[in-house]
């Protein structure tokens, strides 16, 4: 199941839009911001029908 969430890059603030897989259960992994380009960490969290994104930097 694919959801959308909006978020903010922890270093340059551009809003951009994720697309989690909430198929995998549990993850964490690394993108690039579109603006800036430096690494973004993103923490997905899967309990039952609920979840939560964590966006931080990647020295946080």
């Amino acid at each position: 199941m694919l959801e959308t969430e909006l978020y903010y890059c922890p270093y340059c603030g551009e809003q951009a839009e994720a697309v989690l897989d909430l198929s995998g259960g549990d993850q964490t992994y690394i993108e690039d911001c579109e603006v800036c380009c430096r690494p973004i960490v993103f923490t997905l969290q899967i309990d039952g029908h609920e979840w939560m994104l964590d966006v931080h930097s990647e020295n946080e």
